[in-house]
């Protein structure tokens, strides 16, 4: 079952049988390759094949538009301010402002990168399970205890978030109303404090309860991935991509 928050897809696809690895090293690799295009034609390819990634995973559609809005959401402010906040030649003036070519093409290009590199994500790291997301990320070197942390806060954030609810049907059984007044920010300061405190009692718990259990500052990594021919054929199918966006760059530029 996909955590909530993170996008589904309509049905099980050939993305889903990847290799973990290679999902993200793809996603990273893309990321990188996209960050360093310079030419609006080279950025509109690599959102073009992003595109085109997001729906051949069989990506929700609503699911979709909804991560981009919170993209967009801060994409609108750079789109508004960079074109008067970077010097450069003057396209037209509004006002005291003056619009500048330069700061128009660095929007444009943040807008295409950052799309381009969610949609990515989005399609090949979004729809991981967060234990495979930390199996696989310390196959691939990454330290223990930054997979630990991940693995253990994955698996106790659904308690904290139930105890939160907890608190506020507490709080609405005391015919609790929010207002903007200073009762209700004091009231909410309590919350967050009660939280905190019963979230570090519950954590010193589990930790009396792993260590019951033998614990002895290392989690064993038991997932047993095999790296099968699809995965190679992938990697190579992805590489062509990943080669052709800096070179057809370069000869635009």
């Amino acid at each position: 079952m996909t955590p909530a928050g993170l996008p589904t897809r309509q049905a099980a696809d050939w993305i889903d049988r990847r290799d973990a690895r290679l999902r993200i090293l793809a996603a990273s690799g893309f990321a990188l390759v996209t960050l360093g295009l310079d030419t609006l034609p080279g950025q509109l390819l690599a959102l073009t094949l992003a595109v085109a990634l997001a729906a051949a995973s069989g990506m929700r559609a609503r699911e979709l538009t909804h991560h981009l809005a919170a993209l967009e959401g801060v994409i609108l402010i750079l789109l508004l301010s960079l074109p008067f906040t970077v010097p450069g030649r003057t396209i037209f003036e509004l006002g005291p402002l003056a619009a500048t070519a330069e700061g128009l093409r660095l929007a444009l290009t943040i807008l295409l990168r950052s799309n381009a590199i969610l949609l990515v994500l989005l399609a090949l790291v979004g729809t991981l399970e967060p234990v495979v997301f930390g199996h696989a990320l310390a196959r691939l070197g990454v330290p223990e205890k930054l997979v630990h942390l991940l693995l253990m806060t994955v698996r106790q954030i659904h308690l904290i978030g139930a105890e939160s609810q907890r608190l506020r049907q507490a709080m609405r059984a005391r015919a609790f109303v929010p207002r903007s007044d200073l009762h209700t920010w004091r009231s909410y300061a309590w919350l967050i404090g009660m939280l905190l405190v019963r979230s570090l009692t519950r954590a010193q718990r589990i930790l009396e309860a792993m260590r019951c259990r033998g614990f002895h500052g290392r989690l064993y990594l038991l997932d047993s991935t095999v790296w099968t021919p699809g995965d190679t054929i992938a990697a190579l199918g992805l590489a062509l991509p990943l080669a052709g966006l800096p070179l057809l760059d370069h000869l635009l530029r």
